[in-house]
């Protein structure tokens, strides 16, 4: 599983600086066993109206292509 969270981290940090740019970030709160990954927008991208956007066509594209192991991405607050 640390192996699964190292891949999903450097992932994440490839549009890190995109987001850290606009005020904001995202954080791995947890990978369950079923390989669901439970995110939680920080900063400006908690309030953003744009975050489900961010997180549909950035975050998730980006994990899904480096991470194909991972089932499911979800926000939590």
């Amino acid at each position: 599983m640390e192996n699964l969270k190292k891949k999903v981290e450097d992932a994440l940090d490839s549009i890190r600086p995109y987001l850290e740019a606009d005020g904001g970030n995202v954080e791995v709160v947890e990978i369950t066993d079923n390989q669901t990954l439970k995110l939680a927008f920080k900063g400006a991208c908690k309030t953003c109206n744009m975050s489900h956007m961010t997180m549909k066509a950035g975050i998730e594209e980006t994990i899904r292509r480096a991470v194909p192991e991972i089932g499911e991405i979800i926000a939590v607050h």
